[in-house]
């Protein structure tokens, strides 16, 4: 059987990357499509697959402006010829999933979110006061890159949804039905720590919808240590914003932020994730995490305080919710938690997290997969069986 696993972009090592790793590991002889690469940027597995890219390779500067060419990257992903590929995997919160299958071949869509640019965060992106020049021409491609997007769903046999919460948007916006597999955590490198330090911990990219400015907000009222890792778009606003008490630390290995997670004194989690997998990280490192009640985050934390819409979880508290994106209800939800931190306990959140751990998503995926492309050449055999018969 041979695969081509498709892929977004590849630029830097973020939760969707995570799972394409392991979708290389498991199908290392698989050629990988992406519509433009930064070579260093990916783990060595990744790095290591037969890469091909698009068009958009070559435009001027893509690897700090690529959402400029937003509007080209349809063209992109359909200019690729999977007539060869007997399974298509496309890992997508853009336009893998607009692949093009040849007929008799199947396509399954790991799908991060539908095309989060035009849909669901395309205020984030691109509403009044952000976006620059991207901001002023997204509006005359939004509706086109809608339809592109919901005509396109059909090119997928199965969708594979990261949470309930992205299965709904699959729902609403392509009135598709999906499959879920929760993403993989790398447990094995998150460990709990005897010494707990001061600070609070954010690990993000420094992306709109990641409402880091919040939280930066938050902290240089409460005057709390809090350390950011992390880089993007909006550094210059952030840490000008930034009173003395926030340090930001860059980009950091996975060591160093295992390390920063363990000892830190709980980790903040300001955005609506589709899923969310830093506070799972956080969580094996056996820290409380507090966050936003939306999105991913009613899935995979434990909240102390279930309410407005959340849903109650079993077992120990490993988190505290806050229900308004705003830094006022932030600051209330670290003031909860220093008020019932003793009620946290480091080895209740490890065993939360490990629900999710990276090997479990490796046998799951691995299993579906194997289940669809048997039951696939089951059905191709019984046709057979009855042409013959019919003759």
């Amino acid at each position: 059987m041979k695969v081509a696993l498709v892929h977004d972009w590849l630029n830097g090592m973020r939760g969707g990357e995570k799972v394409l790793e392991v979708f290389c590991e498991l199908f290392p002889d698989a050629h990988l499509y992406a519509l433009f690469h930064e070579k260093g940027k990916m783990s060595r597995a990744i790095e290591a697959m037969d890469i091909r890219t698009s068009f958009i390779q070559k435009m001027p500067a893509v690897y700090s402006r690529y959402r400029y060419y937003l509007p080209l990257f349809p063209k992109a992903i359909e200019s690729f010829d999977f007539s060869a590929y007997d399974l298509i995997i496309s890992s997508s919160h853009c336009v893998a999933k607009g692949a093009i299958p040849s007929p008799g071949a199947k396509h399954v869509c790991y799908c991060l979110t539908p095309m989060r640019y035009v849909w669901d965060m395309y205020e984030q992106y691109f509403g009044q006061g952000r976006g620059g020049f991207a901001g002023r021409i997204m509006p005359l491609f939004r509706k086109r890159l809608q339809e592109w997007d919901v005509g396109t769903s059909g090119r997928v046999h199965r969708f594979i949804a990261i949470s309930d919460h992205v299965r709904d948007r699959i729902r609403r916006h392509y009135g598709r039905e999906a499959d879920l597999i929760y993403p993989p955590v790398d447990c094995d490198r998150f460990r709990p720590a005897k010494d707990i330090e001061e600070y609070y911990l954010i690990v993000a990219a420094f992306a709109p919808y990641k409402r880091l400015d919040i939280a930066v907000e938050a902290f240089s009222r409460n005057g709390r240590p809090l350390k950011i890792i992390g880089n993007g778009h909006e550094s210059g606003k952030l840490r000008r914003a930034a009173a003395k008490n926030i340090e930001f630390l860059g980009w950091r290995d996975v060591e160093a932020v295992a390390h920063h997670c363990a000892r830190c004194r709980a980790f903040i989690f300001p955005g609506e994730e589709d899923f969310g997998i830093a506070p799972l990280e956080a969580q094996a490192a056996g820290r409380p995490v507090i966050a936003h009640g939306k999105g991913g985050a009613l899935e995979t934390v434990t909240p102390l305080n279930p309410a407005g819409g959340a849903k109650t979880l079993s077992g120990n508290p490993t988190g505290v919710f806050f229900y308004e994106q705003t830094a006022d209800a932030l600051n209330r939800a670290v003031e909860l938690y220093e008020n019932n931190s003793g009620r946290f306990d480091p080895e209740a959140a490890r065993v939360n997290a490990m629900r999710f751990d990276r090997a479990a998503f490796k046998r799951r995926f691995a299993d579906y997969i194997d289940a669809m492309t048997s039951k696939a050449a089951g059905v191709e055999e019984e046709n057979a069986c009855s042409k013959s018969t019919a003759n």
